[in-house]
């Protein structure tokens, strides 16, 4: 009868154990791809709805066609929209399966894309932040001769010709490469295939600081300027309504005090209102109008800051690492390059959410368009037009005058 040493039974269980852990292994990463691959579908078909509902609202509703502002935001969704289409799948691809399986050109395509996209998109913000800027801060008619149509056809094509000039002409002539090719070749041995089965993008020096600097710093510094002067804007409305509710809740005899303010809460110059008391006028009248105002100025400051903290956590980590990177001997791990490269495509995402589902406007067309195009909610915004003039003449003839130049 055959016996077992003690020794072989330890090897068994030993190389059992090294079995179950190794199935466990493949378990956890199988079950980590699927959950990746969901999450990444999610951002990817989310994207794709949300700039698509923009445009088909734009091209839908004529009121939204009168705004040259919104020109912008449809540009820019439809920036996004290519982003979510032409870029984020062949990276959700390649991040999911470990390997990148469509050879070298299209390996420079993607990168050129990606480059030119997200830059255009971003420019497309800074033309926001500029267009809100001289719509709110300055007087009506200078609004109407800076922002031209011809000015703001040169602006769109700005923000789309830009990009080439640091994406496909660089990128399709290797300059990015120039003086790093023995790293790039080094990374792509590492990573365990040829130039046809890895996808591997470094930038030297120059380029980085160059694409960098047009990409993402000079947009940024003009949209904290414009910003802040909005917000500036907003906060003086709020001041110069809260000195209208004192003055209305005093006594008021012979003179009438008239306090004229801008809306920063629409980038339409011609959206003013003038608060105005006269004598026997209390404060009463004009009490919850004012009120309404400093909420609505008050809640405009506070979604500036959403939108330039958005923009900025999303974009910042990757251009600081991109600037830092090669100054450190491309020392930054993989993992991290990701995740700061998909936390800006979800800067494409959010787009839709901070510019134009914010917008009355447009909230009103994407309920037509989601509801089967019912008139009723078309309706609702003349209803409530006519309800706004009914308060205007209700409001006039009570001492309180609101007039919308």
């Amino acid at each position: 009868m055959a016996t077992t040493s003690p020794q072989h039974l330890v090897d068994d269980i030993i190389h059992k154990g090294q079995e179950q852990q190794q199935q466990q292994q493949e378990f956890l990463s199988l079950l980590e791809t699927i959950v990746l691959t969901i999450f990444l579908s999610i951002i990817i078909i989310m994207t794709v709805f949300g700039n698509l509902l923009v445009m088909v609202a734009l091209c839908k509703d004529r009121y939204l066609r009168k705004k040259k502002t919104n020109y912008f935001i449809v540009s820019l969704a439809f920036a996004d929209l290519l982003v979510a289409l032409l870029v984020m799948p062949f990276a959700a691809i390649e991040l999911t399966t470990g390997e990148w399986r469509y050879g070298e050109i299209f390996c420079l395509v993607r990168t050129s894309l990606d480059v030119l996209l997200t830059t255009a998109s971003i420019l497309h913000l800074c033309c926001i932040a500029l267009d809100r800027y001289y719509a709110i801060c300055c007087q009506p008619l200078v609004y109407r001769h800076k922002m031209t149509p011809v000015r703001v056809a040169v602006m769109l094509s700005g923000c789309w010709l830009i990009p080439i000039f640091i994406s496909f002409l660089p990128i399709m002539q290797s300059w990015n490469a120039i003086g790093i090719e023995d790293i790039i070749e080094e990374r792509r041995a590492l990573a365990g295939g040829s130039n046809d089965t890895s996808c591997v993008f470094l930038v030297n020096r120059p380029y980085a600081l160059i694409c960098s600097t047009v990409a993402f710093y000079v947009p940024l510094a003009l949209m904290v300027l414009a910003y802040q002067r909005i917000y500036v804007t907003a906060m003086t409305h709020v001041r110069q309504i809260e000195t209208l509710q004192r003055a209305g809740s005093a006594p008021v005899t012979g003179t009438t005090p008239v306090v004229t303010v801008r809306s920063s809460t629409s980038s339409d110059p011609s959206e003013h209102y003038r608060l105005r008391t006269t004598t026997g006028s209390s404060s009463s009248d004009h009490g919850p109008i004012a009120n309404s105002r400093m909420r609505i100025e008050t809640k405009a400051a506070k979604t500036l800051a959403v939108i330039m903290g958005c923009f900025c956590l999303c974009w910042a980590p990757f251009f600081i690492t991109n600037v830092v990177d090669p100054f450190i001997h491309y020392s930054v791990p993989w993992q991290l390059w990701t995740a700061w490269l998909w936390l800006g495509y979800i800067n494409s995402g959010l787009n839709p959410f901070l510019y134009a589902f914010l917008n009355r406007a447009f909230r009103r067309a994407f309920l037509v368009i989601l509801c089967c195009g019912d008139e009723r909610y078309a309706r609702q915004g003349s209803c409530s037009y006519g309800h706004a003039q009914r308060a205007y003449s209700a409001a006039s003839g009570n001492g309180t005058s609101m007039a919308l130049r």
